[in-house]
């Protein structure tokens, strides 16, 4: 039965469904699409139990066997290693650079300048993970542009991407070359959102751009730095693409991730269950990684974000 309030306006959960029903009707593709790509393909979680392969079309029961295999395979906790390694310090990269940048582009004055410098670094982000490998591999190749100014006169020399010291440097400067820029619409947005009294109150106090911007702009914006922090720190797990179109045979104890490694048990052993069993467990550390996060955000700033 509806509920009615003191004013006799009708509350109840039909009412309200009634009331913004077009709203309802907009979100249903949304939720539908939730469903169909999110929720019903965990019920193959299952299958991180079994021992399923194309080959056995009648699933074996073995328990924790696919995890015990998992455990023991010196391969999976290199591919760990590098995820970890990898996505935090590219995090961690990421939010400097993104920060750094939007401050930078604060201080542009120029209205025109302004949108030619965001348009120009928002670029790379529209690329395809594909085109940027293929323009990168050519400019670490042998003969690419980067041997040409070390060596001088066009001379070959080593290909860079298959050089194990210099392959995570290179990762970290593409992503950042492509993502950058895309990294800075939210502390742009955040920046703008700052009360001008408090610039204008430290000016007559006497303090320059970069006073301001140390004590006023970088304090307001760590709310904002927190709760990206955190939101990214949920896909930590989830680098796959970037590794994949840039590594290699000869680089694969620094680069390969859970996420490719994934890929390669499936591809090459044909065995879903063992590859159900990788993806569960990486789910499981994102989780614990977000909730660790969000209860440090907690004692930090008083409440988490979830």
């Amino acid at each position: 039965m509806a509920k009615t309030n003191k004013g006799g306006t009708d509350t109840g959960v039909l009412a309200r469904m009634k009331r913004y029903a077009p709203f309802y009707v907009m979100f249903a593709p949304v939720f539908l699409l939730l469903v169909l790509f999110y929720y019903l393909p965990m019920l193959g979680i299952r299958y991180a139990f079994f021992k399923f392969t194309p080959f056995n079309p009648n699933p074996e029961f073995i328990g924790f066997g696919n995890f015990t295999n998992l455990f023991q395979n010196s391969r999976f906790w290199d591919a760990f290693n590098n995820t970890i390694i990898l996505s935090f310090v590219n995090l961690v990269l990421s939010m400097i650079f993104s920060v750094g940048i939007a401050l930078l582009i604060n201080e542009i004055q120029n209205t025109i300048g302004k949108k030619f410098v965001q348009t120009v670094i928002y670029l790379p982000h529209f690329l395809s993970w594909v085109v940027v490998a293929s323009i990168f591999t050519l400019i670490f190749a042998s003969d690419g542009l980067v041997n040409s100014i070390v060596l001088g006169n066009g001379q070959s020399g080593e290909n860079w991407l298959t050089n194990k010291a210099a392959w995570r440097p290179i990762w970290y400067f593409i992503n950042r070359w492509k993502e950058t820029g895309w990294g800075t619409i939210i502390f742009l947005a955040a920046v703008t959102g700052i009360s001008p009294d408090l610039y204008e109150a430290a000016e007559i106090d006497g303090a320059g751009r970069l006073k301001q911007t140390w004590y006023i702009t970088i304090p307001s914006l760590m709310n904002t730095i927190l709760v990206v922090f955190i939101l990214n720190l949920a896909k930590i797990m989830n680098v796959f693409e970037s590794v994949f179109v840039l590594y290699n045979d000869l680089v694969y104890s620094v680069s390969d991730v859970i996420q490719t490694y994934t890929y390669r048990a499936m591809k090459d052993r044909m065995d879903y269950g063992y590859s159900t069993a990788v993806g569960l467990f990486k789910s499981v550390v994102s989780l614990i990684l977000v909730l660790g996060a969000n209860h440090i955000s907690g004692k930090i700033r008083g409440r988490g974000i979830i």
